[in-house]
Protein backbone atom coordinates (compact mmCIF):
# COMPACT_ATOMS: atom_id res chain seq x y z
CA UNK A 1 0.00 0.00 0.00
CA UNK A 2 1.63 3.37 -1.20
CA UNK A 3 1.73 6.05 1.79
CA UNK A 4 0.96 9.57 0.14
CA UNK A 5 1.20 13.25 2.16
CA UNK A 6 -1.13 15.60 1.62
CA UNK A 7 -1.67 18.86 3.24
CA UNK A 8 -4.05 18.05 6.35
CA UNK A 9 -5.27 17.77 8.76
CA UNK A 10 -7.87 15.37 8.15
CA UNK A 11 -11.10 16.52 5.93
CA UNK A 12 -8.86 19.15 3.74
CA UNK A 13 -10.00 19.23 -0.07
CA UNK A 14 -6.61 17.96 -0.36
CA UNK A 15 -7.70 14.79 1.26
CA UNK A 16 -10.19 14.40 -0.99
CA UNK A 17 -8.06 14.93 -3.87
CA UNK A 18 -5.96 12.63 -2.82
CA UNK A 19 -9.10 9.42 -1.96
CA UNK A 20 -9.13 10.11 -5.76
CA UNK A 21 -5.94 9.91 -7.23
CA UNK A 22 -5.12 6.90 -4.90
CA UNK A 23 -7.81 5.50 -3.36
CA UNK A 24 -6.17 2.59 -1.46
CA UNK A 25 -3.37 4.35 -0.17
CA UNK A 26 -2.13 5.34 3.12
CA UNK A 27 -2.69 8.89 4.21
CA UNK A 28 -0.07 10.86 5.96
CA UNK A 29 -1.52 14.56 6.80
CA UNK A 30 1.18 17.23 7.07
CA UNK A 31 0.80 20.89 8.91
CA UNK A 32 1.49 22.28 5.81
CA UNK A 33 2.33 22.58 1.76
CA UNK A 34 6.36 22.23 2.68
CA UNK A 35 5.99 19.39 5.56
CA UNK A 36 4.06 17.18 2.79
CA UNK A 37 6.56 17.45 -0.04
CA UNK A 38 9.58 17.04 2.28
CA UNK A 39 8.15 14.14 3.78
CA UNK A 40 7.93 12.25 -0.06
CA UNK A 41 11.68 13.87 -0.89
CA UNK A 42 12.73 12.26 2.84
CA UNK A 43 11.07 8.72 1.65
CA UNK A 44 8.11 9.24 4.82
CA UNK A 45 6.19 9.18 1.95
CA UNK A 46 6.25 7.38 -1.37
CA UNK A 47 4.50 10.76 -2.49
CA UNK A 48 2.34 13.98 -2.17
CA UNK A 49 -0.59 15.71 -2.93
CA UNK A 50 -0.98 19.64 -2.94
CA UNK A 51 -2.70 22.20 -4.35
CA UNK A 52 -1.37 23.88 -7.45
CA UNK A 53 -3.91 26.72 -7.99
CA UNK A 54 -7.47 27.60 -8.03
CA UNK A 55 -9.68 28.52 -11.02
CA UNK A 56 -11.22 31.46 -8.91
CA UNK A 57 -7.89 32.55 -6.14
CA UNK A 58 -5.19 31.99 -8.77
CA UNK A 59 -1.59 29.84 -8.17
CA UNK A 60 -1.11 28.42 -4.62
CA UNK A 61 2.31 30.27 -4.25
CA UNK A 62 3.70 28.32 -1.63
CA UNK A 63 3.66 25.33 -3.89
CA UNK A 64 5.08 26.85 -7.26
CA UNK A 65 7.93 27.90 -4.97
CA UNK A 66 8.38 24.92 -3.06
CA UNK A 67 9.13 23.07 -6.96
CA UNK A 68 11.33 25.70 -7.87
CA UNK A 69 13.50 26.21 -5.07
CA UNK A 70 12.90 22.92 -2.96
CA UNK A 71 14.82 19.69 -3.42
CA UNK A 72 13.86 18.53 -7.02
CA UNK A 73 10.14 16.58 -7.13
CA UNK A 74 8.34 15.53 -10.40
CA UNK A 75 4.56 15.48 -10.89
CA UNK A 76 2.68 12.61 -12.29
CA UNK A 77 -0.48 13.16 -11.80
CA UNK A 78 -3.29 15.97 -11.66
CA UNK A 79 -6.94 16.01 -10.87
CA UNK A 80 -9.26 18.89 -11.02
CA UNK A 81 -11.56 18.87 -7.95
CA UNK A 82 -14.87 20.61 -7.60
CA UNK A 83 -14.61 23.24 -4.42
CA UNK A 84 -18.43 22.52 -2.94
CA UNK A 85 -18.64 25.07 1.05
CA UNK A 86 -20.86 23.70 3.41
CA UNK A 87 -21.78 25.31 6.40
CA UNK A 88 -20.59 23.01 9.68
CA UNK A 89 -22.12 22.97 12.69
CA UNK A 90 -22.59 21.18 16.18
CA UNK A 91 -25.62 19.08 16.09
CA UNK A 92 -28.44 20.96 17.34
CA UNK A 93 -27.50 24.33 16.00
CA UNK A 94 -29.42 26.30 13.84
CA UNK A 95 -28.56 29.01 11.50
CA UNK A 96 -30.11 31.87 14.64
CA UNK A 97 -27.29 30.70 16.84
CA UNK A 98 -24.33 31.52 14.78
CA UNK A 99 -22.56 34.51 15.76
CA UNK A 100 -18.81 33.32 14.99
CA UNK A 101 -17.40 31.55 11.85
CA UNK A 102 -14.17 30.27 11.54
CA UNK A 103 -13.08 29.17 8.20
CA UNK A 104 -9.56 29.74 5.45
CA UNK A 105 -9.81 33.04 3.85
CA UNK A 106 -10.09 31.68 0.79
CA UNK A 107 -13.32 29.93 1.76
CA UNK A 108 -13.97 33.57 3.15
CA UNK A 109 -13.79 35.31 -0.12
CA UNK A 110 -15.18 32.88 -2.04
CA UNK A 111 -18.38 32.63 0.16
CA UNK A 112 -19.00 36.27 0.41
CA UNK A 113 -22.44 36.61 -1.23
CA UNK A 114 -23.76 33.50 1.11
CA UNK A 115 -22.67 35.30 4.52
CA UNK A 116 -24.07 38.29 3.54
CA UNK A 117 -27.19 37.49 2.56
CA UNK A 118 -27.86 34.29 5.25
CA UNK A 119 -25.36 35.60 8.26
CA UNK A 120 -24.96 39.24 8.05
CA UNK A 121 -24.07 40.09 11.73
CA UNK A 122 -21.66 37.01 12.66
CA UNK A 123 -17.96 37.19 12.96
CA UNK A 124 -15.83 35.51 10.43
CA UNK A 125 -12.71 34.90 11.65
CA UNK A 126 -9.33 33.13 9.65
CA UNK A 127 -8.60 29.69 10.37
CA UNK A 128 -4.97 27.81 8.90
CA UNK A 129 -7.21 25.78 6.99
CA UNK A 130 -11.04 24.77 6.80
CA UNK A 131 -10.56 21.59 8.09
CA UNK A 132 -8.89 22.44 11.30
CA UNK A 133 -12.02 25.07 11.29
CA UNK A 134 -14.21 22.37 11.98
CA UNK A 135 -12.00 20.26 14.44
CA UNK A 136 -12.13 23.50 16.27
CA UNK A 137 -15.88 24.00 15.98
CA UNK A 138 -16.16 20.21 16.53
CA UNK A 139 -15.25 21.33 20.50
CA UNK A 140 -17.45 21.57 23.00
CA UNK A 141 -16.21 24.66 24.52
CA UNK A 142 -15.32 26.17 21.23
CA UNK A 143 -15.89 30.29 21.38
CA UNK A 144 -16.81 29.58 17.08
CA UNK A 145 -20.40 28.17 16.47
CA UNK A 146 -19.93 27.07 12.91
CA UNK A 147 -17.33 25.95 10.13
CA UNK A 148 -17.24 26.68 6.46
CA UNK A 149 -15.42 23.64 4.58
CA UNK A 150 -15.86 20.23 2.36
CA UNK A 151 -18.79 17.86 3.95
CA UNK A 152 -15.63 15.33 4.04
CA UNK A 153 -14.21 17.49 7.06
CA UNK A 154 -17.95 17.29 8.46
CA UNK A 155 -17.89 13.47 8.49
CA UNK A 156 -14.69 13.55 10.16
CA UNK A 157 -15.60 15.66 13.23
CA UNK A 158 -19.24 14.55 14.21
CA UNK A 159 -20.82 18.02 12.37
CA UNK A 160 -23.73 18.35 10.85
CA UNK A 161 -24.21 20.19 7.60
CA UNK A 162 -26.54 23.11 7.55
CA UNK A 163 -25.85 24.05 4.11
CA UNK A 164 -24.57 23.15 1.18
CA UNK A 165 -22.83 25.20 -1.85
CA UNK A 166 -22.29 27.91 -0.69
CA UNK A 167 -19.91 29.16 -2.83
CA UNK A 168 -20.27 32.02 -5.24
CA UNK A 169 -19.40 30.42 -8.42
CA UNK A 170 -20.82 27.14 -9.10
CA UNK A 171 -17.54 26.52 -10.86
CA UNK A 172 -14.88 26.98 -8.62
CA UNK A 173 -12.08 23.90 -8.98
CA UNK A 174 -8.62 23.32 -7.86
CA UNK A 175 -6.45 21.60 -9.32
CA UNK A 176 -4.21 19.20 -7.22
CA UNK A 177 -0.87 17.23 -8.26
CA UNK A 178 0.85 14.16 -6.96
CA UNK A 179 4.33 14.59 -7.18
CA UNK A 180 7.27 12.13 -6.04
CA UNK A 181 11.28 12.08 -6.40
CA UNK A 182 12.55 12.28 -10.08
CA UNK A 183 12.26 9.62 -12.40
CA UNK A 184 10.69 8.47 -15.33
CA UNK A 185 7.83 10.23 -16.47
CA UNK A 186 4.71 8.35 -17.33
CA UNK A 187 4.34 6.78 -20.64
CA UNK A 188 2.79 9.79 -23.16
CA UNK A 189 -1.30 9.06 -23.62
CA UNK A 190 -1.72 11.75 -26.22
CA UNK A 191 -3.36 13.68 -23.98
CA UNK A 192 -0.64 15.49 -21.30
CA UNK A 193 0.49 18.35 -19.60
CA UNK A 194 4.05 19.15 -19.14
CA UNK A 195 5.55 21.31 -16.43
CA UNK A 196 8.84 22.88 -15.77
CA UNK A 197 10.48 26.06 -14.19
CA UNK A 198 12.70 28.75 -16.16
CA UNK A 199 15.28 31.23 -14.75
CA UNK A 200 16.26 33.89 -17.05
CA UNK A 201 20.37 34.05 -17.56
CA UNK A 202 19.94 37.96 -17.81
CA UNK A 203 16.72 40.69 -17.77
CA UNK A 204 16.93 42.17 -20.87
CA UNK A 205 14.35 43.41 -23.79
CA UNK A 206 12.65 40.57 -25.34
CA UNK A 207 13.93 37.99 -22.74
CA UNK A 208 9.99 36.84 -22.24
CA UNK A 209 9.50 36.27 -25.50
CA UNK A 210 12.20 34.21 -26.63
CA UNK A 211 11.18 31.87 -24.01
CA UNK A 212 7.58 31.94 -25.13
CA UNK A 213 9.20 31.67 -29.16
CA UNK A 214 10.39 28.37 -27.93
CA UNK A 215 7.21 27.16 -27.52
CA UNK A 216 5.26 29.37 -30.51
CA UNK A 217 7.69 28.15 -33.25
CA UNK A 218 7.15 24.33 -32.30
CA UNK A 219 3.67 24.56 -32.10
CA UNK A 220 3.46 23.96 -28.35
CA UNK A 221 0.45 25.67 -26.94
CA UNK A 222 1.18 26.56 -23.40
CA UNK A 223 -1.98 26.25 -20.63
CA UNK A 224 -0.31 28.49 -17.72
CA UNK A 225 2.44 31.61 -17.29
CA UNK A 226 3.10 32.42 -13.91
CA UNK A 227 6.11 34.71 -13.07
CA UNK A 228 7.59 34.60 -9.27
CA UNK A 229 9.81 36.84 -7.73
CA UNK A 230 13.54 35.55 -7.57
CA UNK A 231 14.05 37.15 -4.21
CA UNK A 232 16.99 38.88 -5.28
CA UNK A 233 15.67 42.26 -5.73
CA UNK A 234 12.52 44.12 -7.11
CA UNK A 235 11.88 43.08 -11.09
CA UNK A 236 13.77 40.09 -10.82
CA UNK A 237 11.10 36.28 -11.72
CA UNK A 238 11.70 33.41 -13.05
CA UNK A 239 8.72 31.65 -14.34
CA UNK A 240 6.64 28.54 -14.51
CA UNK A 241 5.24 27.40 -17.38
CA UNK A 242 2.55 24.40 -18.39
CA UNK A 243 2.71 22.98 -21.66
CA UNK A 244 0.17 20.94 -23.95
CA UNK A 245 1.81 17.78 -24.56
CA UNK A 246 4.81 15.34 -23.40
CA UNK A 247 8.50 15.50 -23.06
CA UNK A 248 8.83 12.66 -25.19
CA UNK A 249 7.31 14.37 -28.13
CA UNK A 250 9.47 15.51 -30.19
CA UNK A 251 7.68 19.62 -30.97
CA UNK A 252 7.80 19.21 -26.63
CA UNK A 253 11.38 18.23 -26.11
CA UNK A 254 12.81 20.29 -29.13
CA UNK A 255 11.24 23.44 -26.97
CA UNK A 256 12.84 22.52 -23.56
CA UNK A 257 15.97 22.22 -25.64
CA UNK A 258 16.11 25.70 -26.50
CA UNK A 259 14.62 26.93 -23.47
CA UNK A 260 17.96 25.17 -21.95
CA UNK A 261 20.08 26.97 -24.51
CA UNK A 262 19.07 30.37 -23.33
CA UNK A 263 18.06 30.40 -19.91
CA UNK A 264 20.36 30.14 -16.24
CA UNK A 265 18.44 26.96 -15.72
CA UNK A 266 15.41 25.03 -16.38
CA UNK A 267 13.98 22.13 -14.37
CA UNK A 268 11.68 19.81 -15.48
CA UNK A 269 8.52 19.05 -13.36
CA UNK A 270 7.11 16.65 -14.93
CA UNK A 271 5.20 14.99 -18.41
CA UNK A 272 1.90 13.59 -16.86
CA UNK A 273 -2.04 13.21 -18.42
CA UNK A 274 -4.30 15.82 -18.46
CA UNK A 275 -7.23 15.28 -16.07
CA UNK A 276 -9.79 17.19 -18.16
CA UNK A 277 -8.22 14.48 -20.97
CA UNK A 278 -7.75 17.28 -23.46
CA UNK A 279 -5.50 16.92 -26.25
CA UNK A 280 -3.90 19.28 -28.09
CA UNK A 281 -4.61 20.68 -31.58
CA UNK A 282 -1.79 20.47 -33.69
CA UNK A 283 -0.84 22.84 -36.62
CA UNK A 284 0.31 21.68 -39.75
CA UNK A 285 3.81 20.99 -39.73
CA UNK A 286 4.34 20.24 -35.58
CA UNK A 287 2.72 16.41 -35.86
CA UNK A 288 5.62 13.45 -34.42
CA UNK A 289 5.58 12.61 -38.34
CA UNK A 290 6.49 16.13 -39.38
CA UNK A 291 9.50 16.54 -36.76
CA UNK A 292 10.51 13.00 -37.94
CA UNK A 293 10.43 13.58 -41.84
CA UNK A 294 12.64 16.68 -41.19
CA UNK A 295 15.10 15.28 -39.54
CA UNK A 296 15.31 12.37 -41.54
CA UNK A 297 15.80 15.24 -44.53
CA UNK A 298 18.52 17.05 -42.58
CA UNK A 299 20.50 13.47 -41.84
CA UNK A 300 20.48 12.92 -45.64
CA UNK A 301 21.93 16.62 -46.49
CA UNK A 302 24.25 16.11 -43.61
CA UNK A 303 25.58 12.11 -45.32
CA UNK A 304 25.70 13.58 -48.70
CA UNK A 305 22.66 11.67 -50.11
CA UNK A 306 20.63 15.14 -50.16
Amino acid sequence: MPKLAYLGPQGTFCEAALRILVPDAERLPCANVTAALDAARSGEADAAVVPLENSVEGAITVTLDELAWGDPLMITAELLLPVEFSLLVRPGTEMAHIKRVYTHPAAITQCRNFLARELPDAVVVAAPSTAAAALEVSMEDSPYDAAIGPAIAGEHYGLTELASRMGDRDDTVTRFVQVSRPGPPPEPTGADRTSLVAFLRDDHPGALLEMLSEFAVRGVNLTRIESRPTGDGIGRYFFHFDAEGHVGEARVGEALSGLHRLCADVRFLGSYPRADRISPQLKPGTSESDFTEAAGWIDKIRSGRG
